[in-house]
């Protein structure tokens, strides 16, 4: 398993475990996921407290914590939305330091660790006081509350103002062959890992493409009509069978770390059984790529 650096010194697995979609109500297959992913080299495990209002964080904790004397893993967890365990319910966008210096606390006790690795603000609006937000993070990891600090965000003008203004290492943004408007920020992150979150785009760049397609983007996507899709996932196929490992590919040419969700066991198998047949691309592979997609940017959320 290639590991990829950041800039500060976390060294996270170029193919990594995004755990929100793991079977919370079946914790031993999650046990059976995260073992596997574990035993493939896989050393970084991405959650947030939102994902199941806590109860993702709690169950990815205790299960890593078996594991914790055979392998040397990192945890990512993110903040920012407040949440009412109780009622299940999402009840404020919060990235006041207040909120975030006791919502680590939270994430601290629910995963079972005194520090935590990545620690990802989850969102991100223009109206934030966002001095605040970077200086509660620069506390926490001068207090050796956490080792590094990123944002995940689709927001340029988010983006543009960490990137000038903070000490993020991670930026985590849906990325992929389809959704590629990521491109128009990679070559400007000065050392700032980009995570790869829906590499796959929810499945259309797998082996169930067809079904995906069917049940997903009926609508479109992205400026996409359901028919251009179609076409432009056939065009991909004659490059590259394999979407998934073509995926891995064009993520791996933009120095990304590739957090891929998975619900169930076969799901992490069939991921695995891509990246290792995954091969470098050439410049001439990776603009066929290019040539068969749209070139997007984002849309809103412009300074």
């Amino acid at each position: 398993m290639k590991i990829l650096n950041t800039k500060d010194g976390l060294s996270l697995s170029e193919l990594s475990l995004g755990c929100m979609n793991l079977p919370i109500d079946d914790k031993a297959e999650a046990e059976k996921i995260i073992e596997a992913a574990l035993d493939a080299g896989i050393n970084y495990f991405d959650t947030a407290d939102l994902y199941q209002f806590g109860e993702n964080e709690k169950m990815v904790g205790e299960i890593l914590d078996k594991y914790r004397s055979r392998y040397d893993f990192l945890i990512g967890t993110k903040v920012g939305n407040q949440f009412d365990a109780a009622k299940q319910e999402k009840t404020a966008w919060n990235p006041t330091a207040p909120y975030i210096k006791e919502a680590v606390k939270d994430s601290l006790h629910r995963l079972g660790v005194n520090e935590l690795d990545l620690y990802q603000l989850h969102g991100g609006t223009i109206e934030d006081n966002k001095d605040e937000t970077i200086q509660a993070f620069e506390d926490l990891k001068q207090e050796g509350t956490i080792r590094s600090y990123g944002i995940s965000s689709v927001r340029m003008n988010v983006i543009d103002y960490y990137k000038k203004h903070s000490a993020i290492a991670t930026l985590m943004m849906q990325f992929n062959p389809i959704d590629n408007r990521p491109l128009e920020v990679t070559d400007e992150l000065s050392g700032i890992r980009p995570l790869a979150r829906g590499p796959l785009m929810k499945g259309l760049l797998s082996a169930n493409a067809a079904s995906v397609l069917e049940k997903k983007f009926d609508e479109g996507v992205l400026g996409y009509s359901k028919d251009e899709l179609k076409a432009t996932v056939d065009a991909l196929a004659v490059i590259n069978r394999d979407l998934t490992a073509l995926s891995y590919a064009f993520l791996r040419k933009n120095g990304a770390v590739i957090v891929n969700g998975v619900s169930s066991l076969r799901q992490l198998e069939d991921n695995l059984r891509s990246y290792r047949h995954t091969e470098d691309l050439t410049d001439d592979g990776y603009n066929g790529i290019l040539e068969a997609v749209k070139i997007l940017k984002y849309g809103e959320h412009r300074i």
